[in-house]
């Protein structure tokens, strides 16, 4: 500002008030929104309202959940008390009463629980089932009064940048909502439970959210919030709406799970391995064993064929197989597709019902370009003894040279070996044969047997 040399400081400092009224008036004056800017904070203001509209109305679904324990006095008395340190959230699924949470929210031991509802009322919740392979629980309160119940969604239909509501009750404040979008899609390999599909969320999931749900715009249920990654930002899981409501379903009607069962064991397809076979890695899983008198046995299945499809959904994964195969009831058919010898087949396999306990493939480390060093010798019945083999024909592994190939790919003394390059060795001048039309810097693929398990690996010969 340009003032006379002859004003004075009082009339200066009295001028300043007025210049800054100006200034403001004229500001306020000089910006008046846009239509296409009104219009976008109407479509904001229309966004916050719905999904605010959206929180109120899930709400009252969610519940606080705290296992109680029941404890036994030195002198033999039984009492029960609440266990906080594991409480956790979980979700109304029925008017009548169903709460779907975490397995792991209540805990292994427990029959009952605590449970708080939006209102503040204290109810106890008996366990009416658990499926420790999903990680999922089901719990029933007592009440003569509907409750508000949510609903599943089809989570089949989830696309990765959805929005989605997580609600929970993170380290004890309850009905906590946070907002974010579905991150990811199919993911596996966590480790969290065997039957993996998870959804991978931004929305914040802390502890305390566990066994929550996750909820897409329309109010529904589409996944029920189940791990973190410590020390990472954003990075929540959920359990898909399909696998829940079908474990829900089982252990509503009949308080355990029923799974489909093949029969087989199986391992993924390593480079190495998919070249062996012909096929593209990361397409299809590798049969390693077939287990007598299962469906797959019966149906003509073979160690050695890969599964492509079953029902004609794609298999890229051990796990995926598994789940698959899993979803199938016992008695219903399965349509398998798969690979044997370069040709594909098809086989309709009537399921059986999976045993509590199952055989799994035992699979040794892959690594490759290393040296050879593995002597054999012809099974004898008194070897079969010591190694616990019903297998009475085959070659045995009697040494294994430190440093050599067969080492470093994890094969051991007393493996079993039965089949080198597809070929079956009852004895060591069958499995010598073989040998002898491998070139140098060619491939041997054996399918060994160890303790019960089966497997197949690859050994790369030297130039």
């Amino acid at each position: 500002m340009y003032f006379k040399k002859n004003m004075n400081i009082r009339t200066k400092i009295a001028i300043f008030p007025i210049l800054y009224g100006c200034l403001a008036a004229s500001l306020s004056l000089a910006y008046t929104p846009t239509d296409k800017e009104l219009h976008g904070l109407q479509a904001l203001e229309e966004i916050q309202f719905t999904i605010t509209s959206l929180a109120e109305r899930v709400t009252p679904m969610v519940v606080n959940i705290t296992p109680i324990r029941e404890i036994t006095s030195s002198k033999g008395f039984k009492r029960r008390e609440s266990y906080a340190q594991g409480s956790g959230a979980g979700v109304i699924v029925g008017e009548d009463g169903i709460i779907v949470t975490n397995n792991h929210v209540v805990g292994e031991d427990t029959r009952e629980a605590e449970v708080r509802l939006s209102d503040k009322t204290h109810l106890i919740a008996r366990i009416i089932g658990r499926d420790k392979e999903t990680d999922i629980a089901v719990l029933k309160i007592e009440t003569d009064r509907k409750l508000p119940a949510a609903k599943f969604g089809d989570s089949s239909t989830l696309k990765v940048g959805q929005w989605v509501l997580a609600v929970g009750n993170p380290m004890g404040l309850d009905r906590t909502v946070t907002l974010g979008v579905i991150s990811g899609i199919g993911r596996e390999r966590l480790n969290l439970s065997k039957y993996e599909n998870f959804i991978q969320t931004d929305a914040a999931i802390n502890p305390g959210n566990s066994g929550g749900p996750l909820f897409n715009l329309r109010g529904e249920v589409i996944g029920i919030n189940t791990a973190i990654i410590h020390m990472a930002q954003g990075i929540g899981f959920s359990i898909p709406a399909n696998m829940v409501s079908g474990v829900v379903e089982q252990l509503v009607s009949t308080g355990r799970v029923v799974r489909g069962w093949l029969g087989v064991g199986i391992q993924g397809l390593t480079k190495a391995l998919s070249k062996q076979f012909g096929i593209k890695e990361g397409q299809g899983v590798l049969i390693n064993e077939v287990y007598e008198d299962d469906p797959a046995y019966a149906a003509g299945i073979k160690p050695g064929d890969i599964i492509l499809t079953v029902d004609d959904q794609s298999v890229d994964s051990p796990n995926q197989l598994s789940r698959l195969v899993a979803q199938v009831g016992p008695g219903e058919k399965a349509k398998i597709r798969l690979l044997r010898d370069g040709k594909e087949l098809i086989y309709h396999v009537p399921m059986a019902e999976r045993p509590q306990k199952t055989t799994l493939a035992s699979l040794p480390s892959q690594k490759t370009e290393v040296k050879l060093g593995l002597d054999v010798q012809t099974l004898t019945a008194a070897l079969a003894k010591e190694f616990e083999l019903k297998e009475r024909e085959g070659v045995l592994v009697s040494k294994v040279e430190q440093g050599g190939l067969a080492h470093s790919e994890g094969i051991q003394e007393g493996d079993f070996i039965t089949e080198v390059n597809r070929h079956a060795t009852r004895n060591v001048a069958q499995f010598s044969e073989v040998l002898e039309k491998v070139k140098p810097g060619q491939t041997v693929l054996l399918r060994i047997i160890r303790k019960s398990r089966a497997f197949f690996i690859v050994l790369k010969t030297q130039q």
